[in-house]
């Protein structure tokens, strides 16, 4: 749907003929506010004009009523000011409460929402209801373009940090080293007198509370008036609590007990301090976690050069067309995809498949946007741009990826929907328990604030979320593409990996294999049969030939030829008659076999390959051997995959035999052949829980969806990559072992951000509550809590880093 307010766009269900297309328009033209309705079958969309909003449910009423409801939308959202796991929830829990909405899916790491919901609710009113709830938000008009700036976070974060850190030092150094050396206290107050020392601190850390700490009290303060408290609120109350009572104690000290006229300013400065100095290495760790797919979007060139009007000129991207004729220079990234057509050379794809080895390329091959050419000049025809090209795909998969929640979330959501208010009853019950036990006020208002400060909410909302980022980043460079988050648990619990044969373990076409020969030498009876098959179209003469040019063998002209279905054919080259067939075509010729061929043969069926023998002159003079050719990764991904503990099946279309073969030279524990994609869907069900499917073809589909987790090999086809749960994008079967070893690295580094995130709290609450002191330990400053809690967060999002070396 467009976002331009006379404008909308529907994507309409069950249309089939022009018929359809006629009641569609009829229904709409029907509803009034609605106009100039037109409606595309190909596209199976309806674009309209608006009279009036509100004429926009009524436009999806209507389609409904009349038998072709509109589709669900999908809508992201940027979204500023969400800080901990309890804005999370908030958010989500406004949006899913929208009539319309189905679901709603929000990511504090990537700064984001994604909402499925009716075309009947605009997108702007999800944006306008979060906005309302405190956390103003934008729709996203293209996924992969929108990218929320943790670099821009990050500077401000860090101005912010700067400016406190130079007003709080002194205050800090004028209270903590009064307490370390006496001779400096007591110089500091014959120098300035304490209510003087006081009114200077006072002044500090209002600045510091006003200006860089301002954030956190516009954000806290009115979440807490909506009975919505987050992280922001606790900070804000421990820190101004600290504040309040130090200016009661310096400018009217009558109010207080005698024994507790004490002020804590550098507590609040510090407190403030230390929570910006994390939040700016928080945001700068996660810059880096969304690297990998800032990278992908600045691998796309600004510009290209193209031909137009008999000239070369430069032009915007943004500008090509399908068709265009583009230049491409040495050195130079490819614009958009596209399919060479003039020069030759090597083109580096290792941003697509994360494979280093440069790629061959010649006129007719498809080059893709954002990989690199080498040093040749190249031109290539336009075949896709914008959102249609293979990078903005990747982008985009990457992006719904990191939007996903994993089913492991559940439980972090249900804690964090109560973990700030349940912080806020701790502080209060620690202060009513401390004047209880020591009836000081200063320790317990020190103690509720130490409790308020040190909880810990952000660390629980990044736990998952920050670790998907990293993870799924790191698979788009390895040529990993997880199309849904959840993937990456499901694969990790992986018990068995099932394998479709043609295509995904082999190289999907045949090949020349092995050549014997009697009385001709082998490259003769090679280039004699590459010449009679020549001028054929089946797929065992193409291998021959393509073997034959390989080799760099001239072939020469073939007269006479024949074909004999199921048989073979005849021919005559260089003056000699010559016959290329199977065994029974030397019998029906009366050309008797010679036994050591025929014994040759015989071992290479045995092992799955198609015997082919040449007579030339009426003896029998060769005997080639055609297989499809197990891909060189094949047999280390199925070591690897063992080696992983997992197992392995092969289920396969083609006979037993030759399946039977493939599966032993590859050490596969199990094989199934000869079934149609039926049998495929059976022999799925019969792998059990834990199954992961790896196919490319169109016949795979089914099986990909079945599967528990499908791997699709990117190399196939359109409609097995959509049923797939994972895109391998180059064709090398090895990204099977490297998806599972990294989405078992994702789910080790969840559990421990999850441990130490649960574990911090559970641990350090009840020590800020004063738990240790009943046994001699300290009392607990604000200031520690407000350092613990500062590197908490930071630690999360750095041990999620660690990630971008995984795999």
């Amino acid at each position: 749907m467009k976002h331009h307010p006379n404008d909308a766009e529907l994507t309409v269900s069950g249309m089939s003929c022009a018929s359809c297309v006629t009641r569609v328009e009829k229904a709409l033209a029907a509803v009034p506010g609605v106009e100039e309705p037109r409606v595309n079958l190909a596209t199976g969309r309806a674009h309209f004009r608006l009279a009036a909003p509100e004429a926009l449910p009524r436009a999806v009423e209507a389609l409904a009523s009349a038998g072709y409801p509109a589709e669900p939308l999908e809508t992201r959202l940027a979204i500023e000011g969400m800080s901990c796991a309890s804005c999370v929830g908030r958010v989500e829990k406004a949006l899913a409460a929208l009539p319309g909405v189905d679901s709603a899916q929000v990511n504090l790491a990537t700064a984001s929402a994604t909402i499925r919901h009716s075309p009947a609710v605009a997108p702007q009113a999800l944006a306008d209801t979060v906005t309302a709830k405190g956390y103003p938000a934008q729709v996203q008009a293209e996924a992969g373009h929108h990218m929320h700036d943790h670099g821009g976070d990050a500077a401000a974060l860090k101005r912010n940090f700067l400016i406190a850190l130079a007003l709080t030092l002194p205050v800090f150094v004028a209270e903590m080293g009064g307490h370390a050396f006496p001779a400096f206290h007591h110089w500091l107050h014959m120098a300035l007198g304490q209510r003087t020392l006081w009114v200077l601190e006072f002044l500090l850390t209002t600045a510091v509370l006003a200006g860089p700490g301002r954030m956190f009290f516009r954000i806290g303060f009115p979440a807490l008036m909506r009975r919505t408290p987050e992280m922001n609120s606790l900070v804000a109350l421990g820190a101004s609590a600290a504040w309040l009572y130090s200016t009661v104690a310096t400018f009217a000290p009558g109010v207080l007990p005698p024994d507790s006229v004490h002020v804590y300013f550098e507590a609040a400065a510090v407190i403030v301090t230390l929570i910006l100095l994390g939040r700016w290495l928080e945001a700068r760790a996660k810059g880096q976690a969304g690297d990998a797919i800032r990278r992908l979007i600045e691998l796309a060139p600004d510009s290209a050069h193209v031909e137009r009007g008999g000239q070369i000129v430069e032009v915007p991207v943004a500008e090509l067309r399908p068709g265009d004729i583009v230049h491409l220079r040495p050195g130079e990234r490819v614009a958009v995809d596209g399919v060479l057509t003039e020069g030759s050379g090597a083109v580096d794809e290792s941003m697509l498949t994360g494979e280093p080895v440069p790629v061959a390329k010649q006129p007719g091959d498809p080059v893709t946007g954002g990989t690199v050419n080498g040093n040749a000049a190249l031109a290539y025809r336009v075949t896709a741009t914008g959102g249609d090209t293979v990078l903005a795909r990747i982008i985009r998969m990457v992006e719904d990826a990191q939007a996903t929640k994993l089913p492991v979330q559940a439980l972090v959501d249900r804690i964090t929907a109560v973990f700030v208010p349940l912080v806020m009853g701790l502080a209060l019950l620690t202060f009513v328990l401390w004047m209880i036990f020591t009836g000081a006020l200063g320790q317990a208002l020190v103690a509720a604030i130490s409790v308020l400060i040190i909880a810990c909410p952000c660390a629980m909302g990044l736990a998952v979320p920050v670790s998907i980022m990293v993870g799924t980043g790191r698979g788009a460079e390895l040529g990993v593409l997880f199309r849904r988050g959840d993937a990456l648990q499901r694969l990790a619990e992986a018990r068995i990996v099932g394998f479709d044969k043609t295509g995904t373990l082999t190289q999907g076409a045949p090949a020349l294999t092995a050549i014997e020969a009697e009385d001709i030498a082998p490259l003769d009876a090679l280039r004699l049969a590459a010449a009679a098959e020549s001028r054929s179209e089946h797929p065992l003469a193409a291998a021959i030939v393509g073997a034959a040019r390989d080799k760099g063998l001239d072939l020469p002209p073939a007269e006479a030829v024949a074909a004999n279905a199921g048989r073979g054919l005849s021919a005559r080259v260089e003056g000699r008659a010559l016959l290329i067939g199977n065994a029974a075509a030397l019998a029906e010729a009366g050309i008797p076999a010679a036994p050591a061929l025929i014994a040759a043969a015989e071992g290479w069926a045995a092992n799955g390959a198609t015997p082919v023998h040449l007579a030339v002159g009426g003896r029998h003079a060769a005997a080639m051997a055609l297989a499809d050719p197990i891909r060189p990764e094949a047999a280390q991904t199925v070591a690897e995959l063992h080696a992983l503990g997992l197992q392995t099946e092969m289920i396969s279309g083609d006979v037993q035999a030759t399946a039977e073969a493939v599966g032993r030279k590859l050490g596969i524990d199990r094989v199934t052949a000869g079934v149609l994609p039926e049998g495929k869907l059976a022999a799925i069900r019969e792998m059990g829980p834990g199954t992961v499917f790896v196919g490319d073809g169109i016949n795979d589909a089914p099986a990909l969806a079945a599967a528990e987790t499908g791997i699709a090999i990117g190399t196939g086809t359109d409609v097995a990559i959509e049923s797939a749960e994972v895109v391998l994008v180059g064709g090398d079967p090895m990204g099977v072992a490297r998806a599972i070893r990294l989405s078992r690295s994702v789910m080790r580094n969840i559990r421990q951000n999850l441990f130490w995130a649960f574990g911090y709290n559970v641990a350090l609450i009840p020590v800020a509550m004063g738990a240790l002191v009943p046994f001699g330990g300290p009392q607990m400053s604000p200031m520690l809590g407000a350092g613990a809690m500062a590197l908490s967060s930071v630690f999360v999002v750095s041990n999620a880093l660690r990630l971008r070396r995984a795999a």
